[in-house]
């Protein structure tokens, strides 16, 4: 099951709409979907490494487009939408530990967290609805994601033959990490808000 799944995810990389899909994931990601654009971006990679860094550039894009739309829902929709999302992943209890942080050390908590597996909607969110300073907000969006996004590609360009490797022999022990890292980033999350 899991050697098909690895195969339909190759050929789904190599499609003319995967580049739209990284895009759509990166950005939902950031705003409010719980899976990470990692999921697309690696196998994208390892089937075309040339174009890895290609694929990290749209992933930051896509991924700070949907930041700013996490920092309108926190600035603009926290009553409806914004308080409904930060209650659905069970962070609601724990706002105002967020809101000194922010006091304190919003630039760096935004670095931080963009870098980490902590889901990064959160940040986002609750960005806005402290209002924190927008152009700094997008700026240090950009720094951490591309940071993340970029370090990936880097590590898929000059390792992608043994990573590929391993994933066609283990693909089912990563797509486990995948769900161990959500659930964990969740979690962490939990612990750290």
């Amino acid at each position: 099951m899991f050697k098909r799944l690895y195969h339909w995810t190759l050929s789904l990389a190599e499609s003319s709409r995967a580049t739209w899909a990284l895009a759509t994931i990166a950005f939902a990601e950031s705003s409010f979907f719980p899976i990470p654009p990692d999921v697309i971006l690696v196998p994208m990679s390892l089937a075309r490494p040339k174009r890895a860094y290609f694929y990290a550039g749209i992933c930051t894009l896509a991924s700070v487009a949907g930041g700013i739309l996490g920092y309108a829902i926190g600035w603009l929709l926290w009553d409806s939408v914004g308080s409904w999302l930060i209650n659905l992943y069970g962070y609601a209890s724990r706002m105002d530990t967020v809101k000194a942080g922010y006091d304190q050390w919003g630039w760096l908590f935004i670095l931080v967290k963009g870098l980490t597996p902590i889901p990064y909607k959160l940040v986002t969110i609750v960005s806005g609805l402290l209002a924190y300073n927008f152009p700094l907000f997008v700026a240090l969006s950009l720094v951490t994601r591309g940071a993340r996004f970029f370090i990936l590609a880097g590590l898929l360009t000059k390792f992608g033959g043994p990573i590929k490797d391993l994933l066609e022999r283990h693909f089912a022990t990563f797509m486990i990490g995948v769900v161990v890292m959500i659930v964990g980033g969740f979690w962490l999350a939990g612990k750290m808000f």
